[in-house]
């Protein structure tokens, strides 16, 4: 996805390590525990968004893109509720996400750092993301369910680009792509440090 003046910056993913079968597996045996976790994910990731133009308000085009960030993943939150309650599902309490936090650990101090590693950690987020979704979407029986998981992929795509070309705008590209480099091998080490479950991560 990409706005008007706004060029793509990467064709593909940028991830070091592809996630295991063992993950695609977990998901498709208990998808109902799955769909409930991802409902959760979108819900965050709009307050996300939000939270970042309440922290950043002079920043003018990061204020616009996440505010269309944070609309578009709370239309994601509500298609997913929305097919979770076709299956007789129920949004469960909510739980702290053992990725997310560890990704967060690594955020550094100082005003600029600080918005460099969020800019860069939610760019592996959604790259990630994409990467599950396009798995779920070629894996599911379910023909209908594979094009929406189709569709949200092509979107997380847009957003990974979306939060590094937002760096772009505010470092120099050299300071972007060696932080970058380092969040990619920091977010491969976390996702195969976790135990496989029916979840997003």
């Amino acid at each position: 996805m990409t706005h008007p003046g706004q060029s793509a910056v990467t064709d593909g993913p940028i991830l070091a390590a592809p996630s295991s079968s063992a993950w695609l597996q977990a998901v498709l045996a208990d998808f109902d525990a799955f769909l409930a976790d991802h409902a959760a994910n979108e819900r965050k990731a709009s307050a996300m968004a939000m939270t970042m133009v309440v922290h950043y308000p002079d920043r003018d085009l990061l204020v616009s893109r996440m505010i269309d960030l944070a609309v578009e993943e709370l239309n994601h939150f509500r298609q997913v509720v929305r097919l979770m309650q076709t299956r007789g599902l129920v949004m469960p309490p909510d739980e702290k996400d053992p990725y997310i936090n560890q990704l967060r650990s690594h955020h550094r101090k100082g005003s600029d750092e600080y918005l460099l590693d969020r800019l860069l950690s939610a760019a592996v987020i959604e790259a990630r993301g994409e990467e599950r979704f396009r798995l779920i979407a070629d894996a599911v029986p379910d023909r209908e369910l594979g094009s929406f998981y189709q569709a949200l992929a092509n979107s997380e795509q847009g957003h990974h680009q979306l939060f590094i070309e937002m760096a772009r705008q505010y470092f120099p590209e050299k300071t972007v792509d060696s932080r970058l480099a380092q969040w990619i091998a920091l977010e491969t080490a976390i996702i195969e440090s976790l135990p496989v479950r029916s979840r997003l991560h």
